[in-house]
């Protein structure tokens, strides 16, 4: 079994990277004594003397590892599209999370809690992408106006924790099947503009979880946009990457 495992893995690694997936850079972060794996993708015809958008992307817990490579199946081919790229010329990041970490700090059975403590620290390797983030976007080639977030599944849970811990960075969210802290909403709700995407027949993540984020976000002043798919399980970010207005509607959005 272990063997045929092992031979899926490299015909699908293979797979990936004949679909120009090569073109988004392997990088490595340090931070004191510890490391976060990411590919970045360089706006088209970069130009060093410009400034770009930034988007980062958050992968789900079965793209966890230290391959530096799998954070890229879901996702990864949207912004290498010719018309994408030649649209939305900008900075691209997909982080790894480690195999034994997540990028949310709240465990499931905690979520639906009265009392959060909103000084509980990140867990690594989102403290890592924080501290990435932080420097990468002092860069005279990246647009400060224009830093946009998306993530999926573990990584939707994250996108909401980003919110939170970084409520002026980002200009537009967009969290997939994810789930949040709703007592924390009220720090980003006025000030991101967000699209919460889930599927209605999600077994794995429940949609009710991204209707309370939406809920929460509304009474504390924002105003959410959220698709709900009917019919769609888990894997609403094959829909959500499939909008026809997915990058559109994030690149209008600037804290300007």
């Amino acid at each position: 079994m272990k063997y045929f495992k092992l031979l899926f893995l490299l015909f699908f690694v293979g797979k990936l990277f004949s679909q120009d997936l090569e073109l988004y850079e392997k990088n490595t972060f340090i931070f004191e004594n510890d490391t976060l794996n990411y590919r970045i993708l360089k706006p088209l015809d970069y130009d060093p003397n410009k400034q770009y958008p930034l988007h980062l992307v958050l992968h789900g817990s079965g793209e966890r590892g230290n391959d530096n490579i799998s954070q890229l199946i879901h996702g990864g081919k949207l912004f290498l599209k010719k018309e994408n790229r030649e649209e939305y010329k900008s900075w691209v990041i997909f982080p790894q999370c480690s195999r034994n970490d997540r990028w949310p700090s709240i465990k499931l059975d905690q979520w639906d809690k009265t009392f959060v403590n909103k000084t509980i620290k990140p867990n690594k390797s989102l403290g890592l992408v924080l501290e990435l983030m932080d420097r990468f976007i002092e860069k005279k080639q990246v647009d400060k106006q224009r830093i946009y977030l998306s993530g999926l599944s573990m990584g939707g849970m994250g996108t909401f924790e980003m919110l939170y811990r970084r409520p002026n960075m980002f200009a537009a969210a967009t969290p997939i099947c994810g789930n949040g802290i709703t007592q924390l909403a009220e720090s980003y709700a006025k000030k991101v503009p967000v699209w919460i995407f889930h599927g209605s027949d999600d077994k794995v993540v429940s949609p009710k979880y991204s209707l309370n984020m939406a809920k929460a976000i509304i009474e504390a002043g924002g105003s959410p946009k959220m698709t709900l798919y009917e019919n769609v399980g888990h894997d609403s970010w094959n829909n959500a990457f499939a909008e026809k207005n997915f990058l559109k509607w994030i690149h209008s959005k600037s804290k300007k």
